[in-house]
């Protein structure tokens, strides 16, 4: 009950000074609305950048072949035969901390279109899986190939915007076939524009074909540097060699197997082999956990013992994310610092408003406590007034910042998202702020001596 007078008090002597009430309120509301939309914009702006990774693959886990070693000579990356789709589907069932998996048949080749042609920067053959990992789902135009076409390693492709531009000038594709080394594929569908990547190169520049189609169909082998679809001539253009800059010099500079050692070697390819294998991650938290599990599964299906090395590579995009992330996270506190300087200036402007109606009202506290009031009543009223107009003004400050947020968002198409926990902290903050810059006044208030105060004029 005596908290409901204390509050009944403290409204009306607000509503006798309105407009002081509402200067008074002024910095807090400008606090508050500057805290909301600089965590909303903040909070948008991470939401974008996640976006953005995840396009790029943030959450993905690539698994690529290991790296053979002949003769003391190294061969790289993918040179060695180990990964197969059954690998994919193990990765898949067996390993918890994976959503999607897709295997993947790289090529580098021609692709014809009547008098046409253009070689893509990017020609895979996959499963539609590959487009949920790569946050690639939403088509410019037509639709994907299904799980259907792969296993009937259907003549069907789907293209970027790049190689529509470069093929088709301004024509609609879907429908149409185009040659990729004499096999004819149809154009079921365009994907949408991604553009470049962190690393400046063209993610439109690409074809996505069924892997059984492009591995069985049109290129055997892995990818190599060149260009596969001039394979037939590769042996011809290697004509600068040492035998003619030296005819007098033994070509071979490395130890050559004999011919038992050749046949007690295993053979280069026993299976149907894929260049490498996408997998996404639940999310990026747990991506160093996906990478033990699947680096786990494939020692085990190839059998490999405790002292053998790893015949595959696995690599994931964990340092951008972080960093991006700690970017973002930099910004956001950046902006909530600026902010909580407004709340502060606020408080101050609310303690020096405070103050002087203290001195105004000196005589009221002065004929409060000759009635009766206890010291204690007194600080409970001014202290009421401070945080009333602290909320108050919290409350406008929510409003004013929502509406702020959102008119960015429509006119400058900034991102931004709502931040419920801004609002609950702009709440908490206010009320503190009431509560710490208010309470000086009211202490000072509860201690005037009644008499004094009474002769004040």
């Amino acid at each position: 009950m005596r908290l409901y007078f204390t509050l009944k008090m403290a409204l009306n002597a607000l509503r006798h000074n309105v407009m002081r009430a509402a200067l008074t309120t002024l910095g807090i509301i400008i606090g508050v609305a500057a805290v909301i939309t600089m965590m909303e914009i903040g909070k948008g702006a991470s939401l974008a950048i996640q976006r953005a990774m995840a396009s790029i693959g943030a959450n993905t886990v690539v698994v690529l072949p290991g790296s053979t070693n002949i003769a003391g000579v190294a061969t790289g990356s993918g040179s060695k035969v180990t990964l197969t789709p059954q690998d994919a589907d193990a990765i898949l069932k067996e390993c918890p901390s994976i959503d999607w998996v897709a295997p993947v048949v790289r090529a580098r080749v021609q692709v014809v279109y009547n008098n046409q042609n253009w070689v893509p920067a990017y020609v895979y053959g996959t499963t539609p899986r590959f487009l949920d990992i790569r946050d690639w789902t939403e088509m410019q135009e037509g639709e994907a190939f299904t799980e259907h076409d792969v296993l009937n390693s259907s003549k069907v492709c789907i293209i970027g915007q790049t190689v529509v531009k470069e093929l088709f000038g301004g024509e609609s594709p879907v429908g149409k076939h185009v040659r990729i080394r004499n096999v004819d594929f149809r154009v079921i569908g365009v994907l949408k524009r991604k553009g470049a990547n962190l690393m400046g190169l063209d993610q439109d520049d690409i074809l996505l074909a069924p892997w059984t189609t492009l591995k069985y169909r049109v290129v055997a082998s892995t990818l190599s540097g060149g260009n596969q679809s001039s394979a037939n001539s590769a042996n011809t253009a290697e004509t600068s060699t040492l035998s003619m800059i030296y005819p007098y010099l033994q070509q071979n500079l490395y130890y050559t197997q004999t011919t038992m050692e050749q046949l007690d070697a295993a053979p280069p390819i026993r299976f149907t082999n894929v260049d490498q294998i996408l997998t996404s991650a639940h999310s990026g938290d747990i991506v160093s956990s996906a990478i033990q599990d699947v680096g786990a599964l494939l020692r085990q299906r190839h059998r490999l013992r405790d002292s053998d090395p790893d015949d595959f590579y696995v690599r994931d995009m964990t340092e951008l994310t972080k960093t991006m992330a700690s970017t973002s996270e930099l910004m956001t506190k950046l902006l909530l610092s600026v902010a909580m300087i407004s709340l502060l200036v606020g408080g101050i402007g609310i303690m020096n408003i405070m103050l002087v109606s203290v001195t105004e009202r000196t005589r009221e506290i002065g004929l409060r406590m000759a009635v009766g009031a206890e010291p204690n009543d007194i600080l409970r009223q001014f202290l009421a007034e401070a945080v009333v107009l602290c909320l108050l003004g919290g409350t406008i400050g929510i409003l004013l910042g929502r509406g702020s947020s959102y008119v960015i968002s429509l006119v400058l198409r900034w991102p931004t998202a709502i931040s419920i926990e801004a609002i609950v902290a702009a709440v908490l903050v206010s009320a503190t702020v009431g509560i710490a810059f208010g309470f000086y006044p009211a202490y000072k208030a509860s201690k005037l001596d009644p008499i004094e105060a009474l002769r004040y004029e």
